[in-house]
């Protein structure tokens, strides 16, 4: 299977991150399928893609009826699919005190719940290409700032769910996970909330790489993750975060 044959779904794949990787999976010449449940978003990055083997799923992956209808629509439009990029998130960060059920809910359902259920009802088609899953998960399922419980849980599910799943669909399907640092999307967003937030040479210099990450920092892995040359590779987690996770910090 050459990479132009290749289908790939990315959630999340509109803005930040996402939208990133879409353009850098296309630029090697797979087919991007993007499930996204930003109709806004979308319809401003169709454009930019004309004429290019992406399409793109309005999809709300905290719903399995959702995703197996965008799974459903994407196959019937680019065929069996090799790569599945787990990406959505959903971000609320608060007190714990005043964390409402409904937050909390979100977070796990759309950060965990549909990391699983996208990779559940891809799974036939994985095994089928010898595909490659990759989960986005983060630093903080290892450490913490104040009031990102919903999140850092979340994530924390993602990490033990990968090597679960690196497993379960052993031999057939990779099962890896990335987990960003500090990466600036600041600008990567639609344009009615795009918004370059100024960095100090104090945000740079306070990673040990001496710069903060951007989004082709982790497009790069995801691209190296599904190549087919390193197949060694599976139940992992790649933290790219610059070096902090490695640095003591005294006060």
């Amino acid at each position: 299977m050459s990479e132009t044959d290749k289908h790939v779904i990315i959630t999340g794949g509109a803005q930040g991150i996402g939208r990133i990787i879409t353009e850098e999976l296309l630029k090697s010449n797979y087919t991007v399928s993007v499930f996204d449940i930003d109709n806004e978003a979308i319809d401003e990055l169709r454009p930019h893609f004309l004429g290019q083997n992406c399409n793109f799923f309005v999809t709300d992956v905290s719903n399995e009826m959702s995703i197996c209808t965008s799974i459903k629509s994407a196959i019937m439009q680019s065929g069996p699919v090799y790569g599945l990029i787990n990406n959505a998130v959903y971000e609320v960060f608060k007190p714990m005190e005043e964390l409402s059920s409904d937050e909390w809910n979100k977070a796990i359902s759309t950060n965990l719940s549909g990391t699983f259920y996208c990779s559940k009802h891809l799974a036939p088609s994985l095994r089928e290409t010898k595909g490659s899953i990759v989960n986005m998960c983060s630093t903080r399922a290892f450490q913490s700032e104040a009031n990102t419980e919903s999140y850092s849980a979340s994530k924390g599910g993602i990490f033990s769910l990968t090597h679960s799943m690196a497993i379960s669909l052993a031999p057939y399907v990779r099962v890896n996970s990335i987990s960003p640092g500090w990466i600036d999307v600041s600008a990567i967003k639609k344009k009615r909330i795009a918004k370059q937030i100024p960095l100090s040479q104090e945000d740079h210099l306070q990673h040990p790489a001496g710069r903060v990450g951007n989004a082709w920092d982790i497009a790069r892995m995801v691209l190296f993750l599904l190549d087919a040359k390193n197949s060694f590779i599976t139940g992992q987690n790649f933290i790219i975060d610059g070096g902090m996770t490695k640095k003591m910090i005294y006060v």
